[in-house]
């Protein structure tokens, strides 16, 4: 829990709207990294991210990386919560934490699925895989070197970094043999895009990671958990983005493809296509980002399946990690994209 008395007085320091009045608030979501609480304070409506005590003390760090993302973000047509204010200081609330506005609208984690209309209408339903396509295509196009953020990653040489990068992170947590990892790394040492334009990017884009407006049609009200934002190639989110996605969601098969339901959702070259058109990238390479976003994700949730224990939830990784590496190698022997790595 926060301490009220001591976040009112650091609000009345800030300048914040509602000075001297009583503050509301509320656990909205929370768990080992982060926690979310609603504030309403007078004219102020705000969510408080904060991470919990037992937090690494990296974490706060994370935060700052966070708001620096977000802060950015204000002032540009990329949906996002409009950062409100930050704080470092411990002795406030023991941790760094900052205010960012509270967006009236929904999850599809929240719901499990899809809000009204979206659940039976699969016509407005479609409208939410464009909008998600366009939110990072929007991201792509902000200019990171105005906005400050030329030392939040290392651009330079992304793509060249990246098998050995996560081949380290693999042998921290081995426990096993993944079968097509030896020959989707190899290609991947031996292949590069055909262009290369460094962004912003999420790190973690999907339809976990957004909230949309109420109702339709489709509206996409904010970007959310920029944990692993960082500028590099925004073309990797779209790979992410459509990892599973279906060309054809008229299938039985579409309903069951990702952790919602597909069903009447855009073809995958659609959504490329859309994604293309609003970012002005050209998306004739993106079997190489689909290889990468594949290997990548395998080895990301292997470390979650190595230390699962007892919790069944991470002990499903361990099938999806085996797939996701012989999907990566399979692409890989069979693309027929052919850019050379120098």
């Amino acid at each position: 829990m926060i301490d009220v008395e001591r976040l009112a007085n650091w609000l009345d320091q800030s300048g914040l709207p509602g000075k001297g009045e009583p503050i509301e608030h509320r656990y909205v979501s929370g768990g080992a990294q982060n926690e979310i609480y609603e504030i309403r304070r007078g004219d102020l409506h705000c969510a408080l991210r904060i991470p919990p005590p037992t937090a690494p003390a990296a974490r706060d760090e994370g935060i700052l990386r966070e708001w620096r993302i977000i802060e950015a973000l204000n002032g540009t047509d990329v949906p996002h919560t409009e950062a409100v204010a930050v704080c470092t200081d411990p002795a406030v609330l023991g941790r760094t934490f900052y205010l960012m506005e509270f967006v009236d609208g929904w999850s599809p984690m929240g719901v499990r699925g899809w809000a009204a209309p979206f659940d039976t209408d699969l016509s407005a339903r479609a409208g939410l895989g464009y909008r998600l396509a366009e939110g990072i295509a929007l991201l792509s196009k902000v200019d990171w070197r105005a906005k400050g953020l030329h030392d939040l990653g290392r651009p330079d040489g992304f793509h060249e970094r990246q098998v050995d990068r996560w081949t380290r992170y693999l042998d921290r947590v081995k426990g096993r043999e993944l079968p097509g990892f030896d020959e989707a790394s190899a290609w991947l040492r031996a292949h590069k895009p055909l262009d290369y334009v460094p962004g912003l990017m999420h790190g973690d884009y999907q339809f976990a990671n957004v909230m949309f407006r109420h109702g339709a049609p489709a509206r996409l009200a904010a970007i959310v958990d920029w944990e692993m934002g960082t500028v590099g190639d925004p073309k990797l989110d779209l790979a992410w983005m459509l990892r599973g996605w279906p060309e054809d969601t008229s299938t039985p098969e579409a309903a069951t493809a990702l952790y919602v339901d597909l069903t009447g959702m855009p073809a995958r070259t659609e959504l490329i296509r859309h994604y293309a058109s609003v970012s002005g990238r050209q998306v004739d390479d993106m079997d190489y980002y689909d290889v990468l976003a594949q290997w990548k994700l395998a080895i990301v949730l292997e470390q979650g399946f190595q230390r699962a224990g007892d919790n069944e939830k991470l002990r499903a990784f361990g099938p999806m990690v085996l797939d996701l590496m012989r999907s990566a190698a399979e692409l890989a022997e069979t693309t027929g994209y052919g850019v050379a790595a120098p």
